[in-house]
């Protein structure tokens, strides 16, 4: 079982000056979160927190590798991520997320980073992910190419066209006429 207690950092007992603190995240950590986009990965983060007499900066470095589904052939693959991301907190009266300021209630003092760090991952991952040319299923990659949607509209194509679509072929011919 994958414990989150590490990633709440008790702002108070931080001291002036940066204190550097480490996560490596495994599928575990995916699992404890709940995570809805991402369920496998090997990633370290590196948090730097200056504290000031006001304010704390959170500086966030993650590097590592995730596991999402090619969008062409729906097989697993390897996503590289890189990152750096930052936020600032401050005490206040009330628990607060304004843009990247975030306010902690000076009670309790903590801040819970863990699903902070997730969006950090999910926003380092492209819209569009695809394996390299080549690296694509085959099976799958033929599949797609029979039923490509990519053919000729102008009645030279070598394929058969399916009967269901030859009246809206004779709507499209009626409309340019």
């Amino acid at each position: 079982m994958f414990s989150l207690e590490p990633f709440k950092i008790d702002l108070n007992g931080l001291k002036e000056g940066i204190t550097t603190l480490n996560f490596d995240l495994g599928n575990a950590y995916f699992e404890a979160i709940d995570a809805p986009l991402t369920s496998k990965g090997n990633l370290n983060v590196e948090l730097a927190i200056g504290r000031t007499s006001d304010f704390f900066e959170l500086n966030f470095h993650t590097e590592g590798v995730i596991t999402v589904q090619c969008d062409r052939c729906l097989d697993d693959m390897e996503q590289c991520i890189n990152t750096d991301n930052r936020l600032v907190a401050k005490f206040g009266d009330e628990y607060s997320e304004d843009d990247d300021l975030i306010t902690v209630p000076e009670d309790e003092g903590l801040i819970d980073v863990a699903w902070f760090i997730y969006e950090f991952i999910e926003l380092d991952v492209p819209i569009k992910h695809v394996h390299a040319p080549g690296k694509c299923n085959p099976a799958m990659i033929e599949m797609l190419n029979e039923h490509s949607a990519t053919r000729s509209s102008d009645g030279n194509s070598k394929k058969p066209v399916d009967p269901r679509w030859s009246k809206l072929e004779k709507l499209k011919t009626k409309i340019k006429d």
